[in-house]
């Protein structure tokens, strides 16, 4: 792999934590340190060029807390950021109950993308978050370039007709369980069920093998989410 190939990459990962209920009923002050420590080593994460943000999922998701969208130039990169984070504070207390990988490159359908569907890493975060492992059929794959094209346009057609939601669409080929992981920022959770409703009626959806779990957050700093859940 050449270096300027190498330097193209990113990685995405949505980090899925649950906090062990017991931290709770630790003294104020010790929760108090351990929540500092953590977003300590979360801020630190870039460091090791790694962007993160942090939404929660505080008794939205069950046993998940808290879902971090990072991006990092490397797996080692969000591995040695990740082991920052499980080691300081309260994060000696998180268990990983989802994690996601993928990886961002050029699409196949697409050949200038749109404002929705640049990077979820640049600009103002939308209100919520929503992520998931997506996975299509060896049909799929076996049919032509010319008939997948004309699928996707008429899915991206459906999308464009949603302007407020923007997507990512990351590469988990080799990677990870799944073949893609989806994410999408919205501010208005009706439209984007709307959106999603839609594009369950289109031929695209005849290659889905699976698009569970959605995990859905909401963008709050690091400090309110571990207020929320006690600190």
């Amino acid at each position: 792999m050449s270096e300027d190939h190498e330097d193209s990459q990113r990685y995405i990962q949505a980090l899925a934590l649950s906090i062990d209920p017991a931290w709770r009923r630790l003294d104020p002050v010790e929760r108090a340190s351990d929540a500092e420590a953590f977003v300590g080593a979360h801020e630190g994460a870039r460091q090791d060029g790694v962007r993160s943000f942090s939404y929660s999922t505080v008794a939205i998701e069950p046993q998940v807390d808290l879902l971090l969208w990072r991006m990092g130039p490397s797996l080692e990169a969000l591995e040695c950021a990740g082991s920052r984070l499980l080691t300081a504070g309260i994060g000696r207390w998180a268990t990983v109950r989802h994690s996601l990988i993928g990886r961002i490159g050029p699409s196949q359908y697409v050949r200038k993308p749109s404002s929705q569907e640049q990077s979820l890493f640049e600009g103002e975060r939308s209100r919520y978050l929503i992520v998931y492992p997506f996975t299509k059929t060896t049909e799929w794959y076996l049919l032509s370039k010319e008939a997948r094209q004309g699928i996707m346009n008429e899915h991206m057609r459906v999308g464009h007709e949603y302007p407020g939601v923007r997507q990512l669409l990351a590469y988990s080929f080799g990677l990870d369980d799944q073949d893609f992981v989806v994410a999408y920022e919205t501010d208005d959770l009706v439209e984007f069920g709307d959106l999603v409703r839609a594009l369950r009626a289109t031929e695209s959806r005849r290659s889905t093998v699976r698009d569970t779990p959605i995990l859905t957050g909401i963008h709050r700093p690091l400090d309110a989410v571990l207020g929320l859940l006690g600190a």
